[in-house]
């Protein structure tokens, strides 16, 4: 699959974490809304699917770890910063077919695409201070 194509399913993904997050619907709704209502054609809609099931599957596990490296509760960060966190955790931690630069990257690119103005320095630090813990080899 294409590098464009996964970077769509992680765009897609991060969007489908945050509504998730806010509206707590169920898994397979949020899912079903999204492959519905956006152009999937150049998706990789199994790596989407993958993100998204990882990631809310894995909540509380992702959360520990990536608390250590917040400098506030995990609860309190804004919604957009805590989706890309999940996602980023759970491909440096499952997806170790992508490369942690790749992720470090595609975070820091869709903070800046969605965050606030400084969530991309945000999110690069705490995954910067993260991915050691989260990937036992950077490849």
């Amino acid at each position: 699959m294409k590098p464009a194509a996964r970077r769509k399913a992680r765009r897609l993904a991060i969007q489908a974490v945050y509504s998730w997050q806010l509206s707590r619907n169920s898994v397979t709704d949020i899912e079903a809304e999204f492959l519905t209502e956006n152009d999937v054609s150049k998706v990789d809609v199994d790596y989407f699917l993958d993100l998204v099931r990882g990631v809310t599957g894995r909540v509380s596990t992702l959360d520990e770890a990536l608390t250590p490296f917040t400098d506030r509760p995990f609860a309190d960060l804004d919604q957009i910063e805590r989706a890309i966190l999940r996602v980023s955790a759970y491909e440096l931690k499952w997806r170790l077919d992508v490369p942690y630069k790749v992720v470090m990257n595609e975070a820091i690119e869709l903070a800046k695409a969605f965050g606030a103005d400084d969530s991309h320095r945000f999110v690069n630090g705490v995954l910067d201070k993260a991915v050691d813990s989260l990937r036992a080899a950077r490849q």
